[in-house]
């Protein structure tokens, strides 16, 4: 992954986490590459054995490196998503000593989805001057995420608009190789229990960290499958951000490629030990700064 992926990662872990690591890489490195275009995914998952097997060359992967080895955590929510709910963040890297990007997570209604019902969640992320000179973005993530088996994906929509490159893909989640393509969509073939970004950041907000001190979840970025774990780091810190002062619970989360810890993407997640679990700030331990995501509205 590294250097050559582009802002899929702004969201693919819990779409404020690589939005750091997203920046570090891009307004440095400035390389970029779309997201692939509605690609249609292999009919039959390959396999467990030799996972890559059957996806055919350059296309996206969405098969695990663990497939058969590790069950996908499924716990009991222990809160509700609120309809309507608005989050605010601005990212920056302190050594910058300014905003790179302000993002937004929005909460809309749940409604009916090929037959169940879905909670529909939404990322916007749009750089900031002066950045936006070097680095124009302005990208939306849709997902709809089914509350009834703890936010597994059903769909995942990314439309990017990049230094003047737009890309529109819309991917529906297929656990079962029976399943047949859906006409307006191109098919994801992916395991049972897999969330993508948004649903896997509101599957985090409702865990009882008092009770779980860790989950393991795989987490679809529109691009390929990772492994992604999430352990308890301390129930109650203190956290400042624009929008105020929080009591906040400390998760950090790991992500695997193949089954190696990546070096790039070890993000701490502070969730506000409220009612509603607010995500406050996120922070993305890169190789030469720390980048923070903080919280500046909530409505």
């Amino acid at each position: 992954m590294g250097k050559k992926i582009a802002l899929v990662l702004l969201v693919a872990l819990l779409a404020l986490l690589a939005g750091a690591w997203f920046f570090y890489h891009n307004l440095h490195r400035a390389r970029f590459r779309p997201a692939p275009v509605t690609q249609r995914y292999p009919e039959a998952l390959p396999n467990s054995s030799s996972p890559r097997a059957a996806v055919p060359p350059g296309a996206p992967s969405a098969v695990s490196p663990n497939a058969g080895k590790e069950p996908v955590t499924s716990l009991l929510p222990a809160f509700t998503p609120r309809p309507g709910e608005s989050l605010e963040f601005a990212a920056n890297v302190p050594k910058l000593n300014s905003t790179i990007a302000n993002l937004k997570l929005l909460v809309g209604e749940k409604n009916a989805f090929g037959g169940k019902n879905a909670w529909h969640f939404q990322a916007f992320a749009h750089t900031e001057n002066p950045y936006r000179m070097i680095f124009e973005l302005d990208d939306q993530f849709d997902s709809y995420s089914d509350p009834a088996s703890n936010m597994t994906s059903l769909q995942y929509e990314m439309h990017l608009s990049e230094r003047g490159q737009k890309v529109d893909s819309v991917q529906r989640m297929l656990p079962s190789s029976k399943d047949p393509a859906p006409p307006d969509a191109a098919a994801a073939r992916v395991l049972p229990g897999t969330r993508d970004p948004l649903g896997m950041l509101q599957y985090l907000r409702g865990v009882d960290w008092s009770k779980t001190p860790e989950v393991h979840s795989q987490v679809y970025d529109g691009r390929k499958l990772y492994d992604v774990r999430a352990a308890l780091a301390a129930r109650s810190v203190s956290v400042s951000v624009p929008a105020g002062n929080f009591n906040a619970s400390k998760v950090e989360i790991h992500v695997l490629d193949n089954g190696v810890e990546m070096k790039d993407a070890h993000f701490l997640l502070y969730l506000a030990n409220n009612a509603a679990r607010t995500p406050v700030l996120v922070e993305a331990v890169l190789p030469i700064a720390t980048a923070r995501v903080e919280l500046t509205k909530a409505n």
